[in-house]
């Protein structure tokens, strides 16, 4: 979102249809349209910030401690807010993670944000962070997830699970490219649901997941809140994970 003027009001007025059908959690960053999406988001929720809990993301070359701040508050300006509910590093880049947590808890302190974590970290990263002062007050790890990219539920899953970490899933329908799959949409027309609905029901199962799917049509935001009334069978899981079958060993973590 954010990129382009002629589409500004119909992603805003998605983003509002999400809020008006309970889906309050709304992720953003600096590096979407280069901090156009977040003007877009600010729009969205003018006069609604107490309905939203918001994220945004910093680049992981403003992520020294002065950079994380100053990142921070030109995040804010596009916001058109004085706080974000979570504030993440977008990947792990060439600042020690020592910086970046500390810039992290000074903006917690501040009120500026009221809980910070990471995205695109993979268990050797999430461990690494562990053992810097104050790492262990991440609050999640954004990564890619979806049916046909399951390799997380392997090792990183587990292991966030284990310690309260929510996993935010992006990409949690492939961006469209696992929704004409045969059994995918044979499935989803036995319980009336499209296969958009159905992938989204599938990220959701999992314990402490979070979905976040992008959407600028009104009409696709509302397809997507159907997924959580979804109550697919253990029998229509098992034919899906013969198709996209779960992850029998260690696997890169990959990254969109």
């Amino acid at each position: 979102m954010g990129e382009n003027a002629r589409t500004a009001s119909q992603e805003v007025e998605s983003l509002k249809r999400g809020l008006d059908l309970g889906m309050t959690l709304i992720d953003t960053a600096e590096l979407y349209g280069e901090g156009g999406a977040e003007t877009i988001t600010g729009k969205a929720i003018e006069g609604r910030r107490d309905e939203v809990f918001l994220v945004s993301k910093v680049y992981p070359f403003n992520a020294s401690r002065k950079g994380v701040i100053d990142a921070c508050e030109r995040s804010l300006q596009r916001l058109k807010t004085d706080r974000l509910d979570l504030y993440l590093l977008h990947w792990r880049g060439e600042h020690d993670l020592e910086e970046t947590v500390a810039g992290f808890e000074e903006l917690r302190r501040a009120g500026k944000i009221r809980e910070w974590g990471v995205s695109n970290f993979d268990v050797e990263d999430m461990e690494d962070l562990m053992e810097v002062e104050d790492g262990e007050n991440c609050a999640a790890n954004q990564v890619l997830y979806n049916l046909s990219r399951r390799g997380v539920e392997h090792d990183l899953m587990p292991w966030c699970q284990e310690r309260g970490i929510p996993i935010m899933a992006y990409s949690p329908i492939e961006q469209g490219r696992i929704l004409r799959n045969t059994e995918l949409i044979r499935i989803a027309k036995a319980y009336q649901a499209t296969p958009a609905q159905l992938a989204l029901a599938f990220v959701m199962r999992a314990r402490n997941t979070i979905a976040i799917p992008k959407s600028s049509d009104p009409h696709r935001v509302e397809e997507n809140a159907g997924a959580a009334r979804l109550e697919i069978s253990r029998e229509d899981w098992a034919a899906l994970d013969a198709v996209f079958p779960p992850p029998f060993r260690k696997q890169p973590l990959e990254m969109l």
